[in-house]
């Protein structure tokens, strides 16, 4: 599927694409108790660019100028714009 495809709500997406921005980490708590880290990525293909976000392992395995693919990810919208999740049931792959 191409970024441009991409629309709020939308389940079992699978994307790929170059990352060209990860913000700094974030520790937020977690509704079940406990706390995460998050950070945001922006993922590139030809068709435009959409915000990722990052969980725990997730940022220490994406860098910038990595190509990466999400499988089985999610789309919603966060604080006025759509972005992608990799969420419990989807996967994210690094590719070399």
């Amino acid at each position: 599927m191409k970024i441009s495809d991409l629309r709020d709500g939308m389940r079992k997406i699978d994307v790929e694409g170059e990352i060209t921005e990860i913000s700094e980490s974030r520790t937020v708590n977690l509704r079940m108790g406990g706390e995460a880290r998050v950070a945001d990525a922006v993922l590139n293909d030809e068709t435009g660019s959409i915000k990722v976000s990052l969980w725990d392992d997730q940022i220490d395995m994406v860098k910038v100028g990595a190509k990466i693919k999400i499988e089985n990810g999610y789309t919603n919208s966060f604080r006025g714009e759509i972005r992608v999740n990799v969420g419990r049931y989807g996967t994210l792959e690094v590719q070399e």
